[in-house]
């Protein structure tokens, strides 16, 4: 009986197509990194995005919250690579519970603004705050939000932290105060100085810095989390976060940089 012979060239060749379509496959895959961001940096971000994926072709796929709110999505499990906090103590915590890859570093320092759409001036804001002119002053939720605890210092700086308490709305991160404040909704918010940036001439905004003396420094902190400890995408971004070019970008947001 003869036996029958097989072209196995045809298989071989799907095999080798397979393969090349997994390879191009993680290739992409490194290509792609998932970033926590802190809600203030929602403007910038837009910015260093751009930016990053032009020097590298990298795509970042970032998620926008409140430090406190991300740190719990994190500790649940969300595979994000990288976090940019607006605090050190959030990163630190993921450290220290072994969701970091390494300790957090600072890569800028936050500036705190009070602000309106309404040209009441803020020469003597502690003042202000405390006339029938201002109902509603919006504040981040300080529990899980560094702005929204650096407003309440400024305001305990003051000595009005109890008077002001009745007119004061709470927003889950800066993000919701903004929309507070560019909307009306409060007569006055405590937010991030890259508002400013963002806006533009598009609506105009008037405010006043916060002296950096009246509230702890808010040191922003960056870590790999172990998510993306082997991802040498996750590696890129964070040394150009820390690079002159992400630095110049934040400095034009209002950021303070070393």
């Amino acid at each position: 009986m003869q036996s029958e012979r097989y072209n196995t060239k045809p298989i071989k060749f799907i095999f080798f197509l397979l393969a090349m379509l997994f390879t191009v496959s993680l290739t992409a895959n490194a290509q792609n990194i998932r970033v926590a961001a802190a809600a203030n940096l929602q403007p910038v971000m837009e910015v260093l995005q751009k930016d990053f994926k032009q020097k590298t072709g990298i795509t970042i796929d970032a998620v926008i919250g409140s430090s406190g709110k991300l740190v719990a999505q994190i500790s649940n499990g969300a595979p994000f690579d990288v976090f940019l906090s607006a605090d050190m103590s959030f990163p630190e915590t993921l450290f220290k519970n072994g969701f970091a890859k390494e300790k957090p570093v600072v890569y800028a320092s936050g500036s705190l603004i009070i602000c309106s759409i309404q040209n009441i001036g803020f020469e003597n804001w502690e003042r202000l705050l405390l006339t029938a002119r201002v109902k509603k002053i919006a504040i981040a939720n300080p529990a899980i939000a560094p702005y929204g605890k650096a407003a309440e210092q400024s305001l305990l700086d003051k000595g009005i932290l109890d008077d002001a308490k009745p007119k004061i709305v709470y927003g889950e991160s800066i993000s919701q105060v903004n929309t507070y404040i560019t909307t009306g909704v409060a007569d006055i918010g405590f937010t991030t100085q890259s508002l400013v940036k963002e806006l533009g001439d598009k609506t105009p905004l008037y405010y006043k810095v916060i002296d950096p003396k009246a509230y702890d420094p808010i040191l922003q902190g960056i870590v790999i989390l172990k998510h993306g400890a082997d991802n040498p995408a996750a590696e890129k971004f964070y040394h150009y976060i820390l690079s002159p070019a992400a630095k110049s970008i934040f400095k034009a947001y209002g950021y303070r940089v070393q």
